[in-house]
């Protein structure tokens, strides 16, 4: 049983080595894109609004148009002009009333200010109009 002895050379070795990283690199990716293939574009975005809600910087905004479901909104944050739209459907429409506001706030995340919202489900950037917040909200 002596020739069964087997020597590999550097490469080979290094060969071997980079397929294996290169398989857990593919495994690790593969289970990302399913874990959130699992979430739904509707949670996305309710984690989203939730995290500028808990997290997220104040400024004033201004309302630009707003088109059925679609609110278009302008803001300044350090020099920089942003427009930007929110998709209100998924919100309550009998707490969000857009006529007689006398001004609005939008929530932006500071490291991405593009980032940004003008109500959530428990936040309300309008001002001078009903607002959304929980107490509006009848209780089930």
């Amino acid at each position: 049983m002596q020739g069964l002895t087997t020597h590999y050379t550097a490469a080979e070795l290094m060969t071997v080595a980079l397929a294996a990283l290169l398989v857990v690199l593919l495994a690790i990716i593969g289970y990302r894109a399913w874990q959130r293939s699992r979430v739904t574009a509707e949670e996305r975005e309710r984690w989203r609004c939730a995290h500028l809600v808990a997290t997220g910087k104040i400024t004033d905004a201004m309302l630009v148009e707003i088109r059925e479901n679609l609110v278009f909104y302008s803001y300044g944050v350090r020099g920089v002009e942003y427009t930007a739209s929110q998709d209100i459907s998924r919100l309550d429409k009998a707490a969000v009333d857009f006529s007689g506001i006398s001004g609005m706030s939008v929530r932006y995340d500071p490291r991405n200010p593009a980032n940004s919202i003008v109500v959530a489900e428990e936040w309300s950037g309008l001002r001078g109009a009903a607002r959304l917040l929980p107490e509006n909200h009848a209780s089930h």
